[in-house]
């Protein structure tokens, strides 16, 4: 085929989906078409055989999803942040259909007229989207960043789905109050299926914690027991009490403070910081000197700051274990185990180590941090906040009832 024939053939489509976007298919005659394409109608009946053959090729040549597809698998390799790169691809894909809304229209209002090979190539163009969105799911389910309850396909059909849905109600209806705008649905989107159908590798591991069953209850620890493992932690040397001072005072989990480096500290009179770096995505955490009440040094001065300057090896981690390496997420579950021996919570169980991590999320709602602030702070989104707010309200509403019942009548 010749370049002018292609250029022929390429002007048609493109003229199409104008028209077709702009008016719909049944509006749109193939005299508008040929015209915007600066062709006679004939060249057009010999290239695609009718209006139904022209839509069929607009159809199988756009490559706006597959675009779209094939850039959310390339942000799976080395992973980034699930929950944005889900809702940048829904956004995007919103943005695509916007643009030809009234080509969505045709096609859904329409589509029963179509020649079974056109409402065939509906179908293959729509499968082409969902199998680059369920190699994404794949690899990051793979890579142990999502536990889920359905395969990859069935997940990316639903988020198609949904999304598709969105746009068909948003294009043929007005004044619903479903969702208040786009975004609004985007988020819900987005956290239905992180919370859902699938859920954070964090929030795996503490279902496995408490015997395997997902849960939403937040199981924070008393002052008192805290403030016995800080102190026992002590009793094993400066590198313990080091460790127990960041699971109370920063908030971190096991995972996240096995990956600090000595260059990950910041520190001066108006405040100690931790840089909590993963791939895609950095944030940083305070370390509060206060505990549940109790002071633990200062912002210069701390059982953190101490242990770094006492030590003399090379070493770029924070922690070390006994031979000078690097500690282990198992490590640090042992040091865990002895400075909590023999101690019980409230519910008369042996502390989890992940319990640290729940205590220091209630105590800055407790001291009053906004939602917003410890979104921030954890990178965890409102849906997976939404259970400490909920703990943080009882034992506030607990300490306004004991304070009450001091009063006299």
């Amino acid at each position: 085929m010749s370049s002018q024939l292609v250029s022929t053939r390429q002007r048609l489509i493109q003229a199409a989906l104008e028209l077709f976007s702009a008016h719909g298919v049944s509006a749109t005659t193939t005299r508008q078409i040929a015209e915007k394409a600066e062709v006679n109608e004939v060249t057009l009946f010999r290239n695609f055989g009718n209006k139904h053959g022209l839509l069929l090729a607009v159809l199988e040549e756009s490559a706006a999803f597959k675009d779209l597809g094939e850039s959310l698998v390339r942000r799976a390799t080395p992973p980034g942040n699930v929950y944005q790169a889900l809702k940048d691809y829904a956004s995007d894909s919103l943005h695509a259909l916007e643009r030809v809304p009234e080509f969505v229209r045709s096609v859904v209002g329409e589509a029963d007229q179509f020649p079974a090979e056109n409402r065939r190539a509906l179908g293959r163009g729509v499968t082409e989207a969902n199998r680059y969105v369920a190699q994404y799911l794949a690899t990051v389910i793979q890579q142990g960043h999502l536990n889920t309850y359905l395969p990859a396909e069935k997940l990316a059909s639903l988020l198609n789905g949904m999304i598709l849905g969105y746009a068909v109600i948003e294009f043929t209806s007005e004044f619903h109050e479903l969702w208040e705008d786009r975004d609004d649905f985007l988020e819900n989107l987005v956290e239905l299926f992180l919370h859902g159908a699938m859920s954070s590798s964090a929030e795996s591991a503490m279902n496995s914690l408490q015997g395997g069953f997902i849960t939403t209850e937040v199981a924070d620890l008393p002052a008192s027991l805290v403030h016995e493992i800080l102190q026992q932690a002590r009793k094993f040397g400066i590198r313990d009490y080091a460790l127990a001072y960041v699971l109370f005072g920063a908030g971190l989990s096991a995972t996240e403070i096995i990956s600090l480096e000595r260059s990950h500290q910041i520190y001066d009179t108006q405040g100690h910081f931790l840089q909590i770096t993963i791939p895609g995505f950095v944030r940083q955490v305070p370390v509060n000197q206060w505990i549940l009440g109790k002071r633990y040094g200062s912002f210069t001065n701390n059982p953190l700051i101490k242990w770094l300057k006492s030590r003399k090896d090379t070493q770029t981690a924070m922690f070390l274990n006994e031979t000078g390496t690097p500690i282990s997420e198992s490590e640090l579950e042992t040091r865990w185990q002895v400075w909590s021996q023999g101690l019980l919570t409230p519910q008369g169980q042996t502390p989890a180590v992940a319990q640290a991590q729940q205590t220091w999320r209630v105590e800055m709602l407790m001291r009053g941090i906004t939602l917003e602030n410890l979104n921030i702070l954890t990178g965890c989104d409102r849906a997976q906040l939404q259970p400490y707010v909920r703990r943080a309200k009882e034992k506030a509403a607990l300490e306004q009832a004991t304070r009450l019942d001091h009063k006299p009548g």
